[in-house]
């Protein structure tokens, strides 16, 4: 077992529980695009995977962490998953950077799968957009945490973790989210490397400092640490914002799913393995999907799902005329949105047209 999985204080597939992290840096950057592309394809090397691969997997149980207290439960066939991702600068991780704090929810999707299991539509929720954050309990020391005005959404996660994440999610859509799923930039990159890479096309050159990746306009096929450097891309491409590291974000996990799909994992047992091996040690769920058999349950219901029916959005937003680094939530477009999910129907394009999320200039970067 990793040191990452020693400190993470999550249940495992033993049933065990061990003591959360006091500290995490604050970027979640997006491992989270593995697992929403992970969870629509359908997870391809989780549908045979062994049992043994269960001691891989950690869970939570999100329903007793949040009790009563949440949307209605609407059974309409429809699933609603939030997707964030995980990056303790400690362990294999260490490279990216110094532990200097909590983590935060960086990146962060709504997936809604609708009843047919044939179209998705996914929310982006950028970091760092103003909300009235619920009041939390702390999943590092137990206490009450209070709610707050004008949080960013991020430290959701920074002071309540996961059941935070959920609540604030929750309260911001009225949505029930029916899971949760995790994923850490180690995960992410070892993932990637298993499919074989994933292809892009890129129509300018990037060289982000950053991010550490230098590519010439054409196309490429990017392994773990390459593609782990487009989505923490932001600084050189379009006009340097989050908004815009977002849309790199949709354009490459439309590349994710289509890769997936192409792989050759039922011919080659050793490939299956593999996949399955990286794809469980990489994420946490909650407990409704915390072993191999739920989850396999679970994404093999999902294979009919393609990048061309998954539809994805950012949550639409406007800059705040107090702090332009920081955006607040449109309000009648954002209820669009969610009651556009509730209602398992398409979201609707005037929902996000007049969005600052559509203009973050780096949606035709790559293809």
């Amino acid at each position: 077992m990793s040191e990452q999985s020693r400190s993470t204080g999550r249940i495992r597939g033993t049933g065990s529980r061990r003591r959360k992290p006091s500290r995490r840096h604050r970027a979640k950057v997006v491992a989270a695009w593995t697992a929403a592309g992970v969870v629509v394809v359908g997870g391809a090397g989780l549908g045979y995977a062994y049992l043994a691969l269960d001691g891989n997997l950690s869970s939570i149980d999100i329903d007793a962490e949040l009790g009563a207290d949440r949307p209605d439960d609407v059974d309409d066939g429809s699933q609603d998953i939030l997707v964030l991702g995980s990056d303790s600068r400690s362990g294999d991780n260490g490279k990216y950077g110094a532990d200097k704090g909590a983590a935060r929810s960086d990146t962060a999707m709504v997936v809604h799968v609708d009843k047919g299991r044939k179209t998705a539509s996914v929310v982006s929720i950028p970091r760092d957009t103003l909300i009235e954050r619920p009041a939390c309990t702390s999943d590092t020391s137990g206490d009450p945490v209070g709610a707050e005005h004008r949080a960013m959404f991020n430290t959701a996660y920074e002071v309540g973790g996961p059941a935070c994440a959920v609540k604030t999610v929750e309260s911001m859509s009225g949505i029930r989210m029916d899971h949760y799923l995790e994923v850490d930039f180690t995960g992410f990159k070892e993932l990637i490397d298993e499919l074989g890479g994933v292809e892009i096309t890129t129509k300018t050159a990037i060289d982000d400092s950053k991010s550490h990746l230098d590519l010439e306009p054409g196309t490429h096929t990017l392994d773990g640490e390459q593609s782990l450097g487009l989505v923490r891309t932001r600084k050189s491409v379009g006009d340097g914002s989050d908004l815009g590291r977002i849309q790199l974000q949709q354009a490459f996990v439309k590349a994710l799913m289509e890769q997936a799909k192409s792989v050759g994992v039922f011919s080659s047992p050793k490939k299956l393995f593999g996949l399955a091996d990286a794809a469980t040690k990489a994420v946490t769920t909650d407990s409704g999907l915390g072993s191999v058999k739920k989850l396999t349950g679970f994404a093999g219901g999902l294979k009919g799902l393609n990048a061309k029916n998954v539809h994805m959005v950012t949550l639409p937003v406007e800059y705040d005329p107090a702090d332009p680094n920081r955006v607040l939530p449109q309000e009648k477009a954002g209820r669009q949105v969610w009651a556009a999910l509730r209602n398992d129907r398409p979201i609707p394009a005037s929902a996000t047209e007049k969005s600052a999320g559509d203009k973050g200039d780096a949606a035709n970067v790559v293809e």
